[in-house]
């Protein structure tokens, strides 16, 4: 059983959502409605509903206001908006405010009302489990911390020949310090970069069943490209994710195999060149005969996937992204350049940075891991990367590998 609580002043719209309530099959739904603000928020604070339904407008007060301090106050249901009007402004109100999602009341069905509920509960349920292992995971830093304060204290105690073990222990605590640091960035950042793809996901979907005439294609296929994008966003999220922890456990599993290097980047390319933006070619030039490498080709393919990738993501429509190869001296130097913003001079020596993202590119989606990964995989093939860049004009990578990986 779903328990719902409904606040709006107006007792029509009451009786009007528990009729698209009923009309719902096979879902337990139990409503209950206080049209008063101050009582509602005192329900609120008992969090013992599933789903909130809360009225833009509360007597004199906004309902706004009302999702704002249930979310500061520690309410874990999702909220949803019932609002007159339907519109960008509105839009970007409710998702401050800490909306999961908002409806326009008299254009709703019932199968409307029980997607945007079911959408609200499961997104809930998403936070929720980041808040509870951001709670483990301080838990663990403070168990932690602890152990290493009482083993500081002891060797304060012993004579100067443990003096060796004394710095190692700070060094130790130190890291721990890091690893909190790294935590709290990683859960805010997780936080972030979910949140607005599935926000976006979720307006979207909204709109696209509201588009039924046969002169909505366009906006249909507009609105369907931005879920087919924000899917892809969260994909790329996860598989930094992903990757960045199988490399930092030490899990990253060479598969030496013999490949030819030419078709393998073009095969690279054509799969990129579907997120490449209008008027952004992908230009690959090869300098003399194809080399056979004996390599591990996943992780070649990471490497080449991100900085392709970041190449697309940090360059304008109209500007080309360039990568070249070549054989010299018994290596294989890979490039990849483009047009785009460039790196700033201050925060180029941070660039390999976990979770690390330069200035300009607060405003792009990014988790601030691709280049990380990179570095961790060129390590694992035994090469280099450096990069030359300037701000405004645009960077350039260069990867240079071994034909044959040294475990072969």
């Amino acid at each position: 059983m779903t328990h719902i609580l409904l606040v709006d002043d107006d007792e029509e719209d009451y009786l009007l959502t528990r009729d698209l309530l009923e009309d719902i099959p096979h879902k337990g739904y139990l409503l209950e409605w206080i049209p008063d603000y101050e009582e509602a928020r005192a329900a609120i604070a008992g969090n013992l509903h599933d789903v909130y339904l809360i009225d833009y407008r509360i007597g004199v007060h906004s309902g706004l206001q009302l999702i704002a301090e249930a979310v500061r106050g520690g309410c874990t249901g999702p909220m949803i908006l019932l609002t007159g009007q339907a519109d960008a402004d509105t839009d970007e109100k409710a998702l401050k405010a800490g909306a999961a999602d908002y409806l326009v009341k008299g254009t709703f069905r019932p199968a409307d009302l029980e997607r945007s509920i079911r959408y609200g509960i499961e997104h809930a349920r998403h936070l929720r489990e980041i808040r509870q292992l951001n709670v483990e995971l301080e838990k663990r830093v403070e168990q932690r911390t602890q152990a290493l304060g009482s083993a500081l204290k002891k060797l304060e105690i012993t004579n100067a020949s443990l003096k060796k073990a004394e710095a190692e222990a700070l060094k130790a605590l130190e890291k721990e310090r890091e690893l909190n640091e790294l935590k709290s960035r990683f859960v805010t950042t997780a936080s972030h970069e979910f949140r607005t793809p599935l926000s976006t996901i979720l307006s979207s979907a909204s709109l696209i069943e509201k588009y039924n005439a046969p002169g909505d294609t366009d906006k249909r296929l507009r609105h369907t490209g931005r879920i087919k994008s924000s899917v892809h966003n969260l994909t790329q999220i996860l598989n930094d994710f992903l990757s960045i922890s199988k490399l930092e456990e030490g899990r990253g599993q060479l598969n030496l195999c013999e490949l030819d290097l030419k078709p393998f980047v073009e095969e690279v390319l054509e799969e990129m060149a579907a997120l490449a933006k209008p008027g952004q070619p992908l230009q690959y030039r090869h300098a003399g005969p194809s080399p056979c490498l004996c390599t591990d080709k996943q992780s070649l393919r990471n490497i080449l996937i991100n900085l392709i990738s970041n190449a697309i993501k940090y360059s304008p429509e109209g500007k080309p992204v360039e990568v070249d190869s070549a054989l010299q001296d018994g290596q294989v130097t890979l490039t990849v350049r483009d047009h785009g913003i460039g790196i700033p001079a201050a925060d180029q020596p941070h660039l390999f940075t976990r979770f690390y993202r330069a200035h300009n590119a607060a405003n792009i989606q990014g988790t601030g891991l691709g280049l990380t990964i990179v570095k961790r995989y060129v390590d694992l093939l035994r090469g280099t990367i450096t990069f030359r860049s300037e701000e405004g004009e645009g960077t350039r990578f260069t990867v240079t590998l071994p034909t044959v990986h040294p475990e072969a």
